[in-house]
């Protein structure tokens, strides 16, 4: 299964070890699902991460650690289509990367504009718990 993760999710991981998001995260790490992401998805969680109002919450080391797994281990794809969906920029490269990654699903914590969309070029966009059931369903074989 492709996915991707919306920065908010990336985020919110090391903001809350153990959480869902961070779940999802180690998840992804085990070898559950393939995170699909972008370079300019992978230029705006080094953007974000860097948020002096995330400092206290992040060490730099830790975002460092994230940005640099992520290039390495992710699918980076390329070629993004143009998405004019969302009134925020950053909502449509997140759009863009799931449909040129031929994501299975598009996870986010954005109530306010991804979530309500429902799904993007065919990409079903869920919650973090949804996806977290999804994996869990799977690997139960159903």
């Amino acid at each position: 299964m492709r996915m991707v993760l919306d920065t908010n999710v990336l985020v919110s991981a090391l903001i809350t070890p153990g959480g869902l998001p961070d779940q999802l995260l180690q998840r992804w790490e085990t070898g559950d699902f393939t995170l699909v992401t972008s370079a300019k998805q992978i230029d705006e969680l080094d953007r974000v991460l860097a948020y002096e109002k995330l400092q206290r919450f992040i060490h730099r080391n830790q975002a460092n650690r994230l940005v640099a797994t992520i290039r390495h281990l992710a699918i980076v794809v390329e070629g993004l289509p143009t998405v004019t969906v969302s009134q925020d920029a950053d909502d449509n490269v997140i759009l863009a990367t799931a449909m040129a990654g031929g994501a299975d699903q598009l996870v986010t914590g954005d109530k306010g504009h991804l979530l309500g969309l429902k799904q993007a070029g065919g990409v079903p966009i869920i919650t973090v718990r949804q996806a977290v059931e999804l994996l869990d369903s799977e690997a139960a074989g159903g």
